[in-house]
């Protein structure tokens, strides 16, 4: 993987293992450069040197993730993804501190307030003065060279992702769909994303809240 030399430096600051439900990672925390946000990097099996690593680049979301959210997909797709690399017998997940598509937890509840007033994601964000999607991807493309991967197939249904991290110079050789499912209060959000941002999403109909649920808590895939 033929790497920019501008990336910013990456500092592991500590590791162990971490068995989960999913599967077993050794779990590094590191910073990149002069952002004091602490990262992390799920890694299951031996990543380095190897080709076509299954890779997941997940930003924060507290709300989808610790409380069960069932206005987005983002705790399924967490969990859909770690399932995914330890299915794959190696791969990683980059746990990105960038909450609220990189807009900060207050500005993600305060577009909320302005959603439940009949704006989309979008436009919530517009109406605050906020870019459509704030995140930024240099600590991912610094954790995959600092992992030693060569190259990856990304697991996203986002190509702006692709795009920010090929424009990096990771080496993006496939992409994997990442698809969960959803109750009926984050099939706007999906609509949204599928029509406004781009994301490679197909039509389907909602399943049951009491699946999305459930999902949400245990296997989402």
């Amino acid at each position: 993987m033929q790497q920019p030399n501008h990336l910013p430096p990456l500092t592991a600051l500590a590791r162990a293992e971490l068995p989960t439900e999913q599967g077993l990672f050794e779990a590094i925390v590191f910073t990149v450069g002069d952002d004091p946000r602490e990262h992390v990097a799920l890694v299951h099996g031996d990543v380095e040197g190897g080709e076509r690593i299954p890779l997941r680049v997940h930003s924060e979301c507290l709300t989808g993730e610790a409380f069960a959210s069932l206005k987005c997909d983002c705790g399924a797709q967490l969990d859909s993804a770690m399932r995914e690399v330890v299915r794959r017998g190696a791969g990683v997940v980059l746990y990105l501190r960038q909450e609220g598509r990189g807009i900060g937890l207050a500005n993600k509840i305060r577009a909320y307030a302005l959603q439940a007033q009949g704006a989309d994601t979008v436009d919530a964000n517009r109406l605050l003065g906020l870019p459509d999607d704030a995140r930024t991807y240099e600590a991912a493309a610094a954790a995959i060279e600092h992992l030693g991967i060569r190259s990856v197939e990304l697991i996203t249904n986002n190509p702006a992702k692709v795009e920010a991290l090929e424009a990096l110079g990771v080496q993006v050789e496939g992409r994997v769909p990442s698809l969960v499912p959803v109750g009926e209060h984050a099939r706007r959000y999906l609509d949204v994303k599928r029509e406004r941002m781009r994301h490679l999403l197909p039509e389907r109909p909602a399943v049951p809240q009491s699946v999305a649920h459930a999902g949400s808590r245990r296997g989402k895939s």
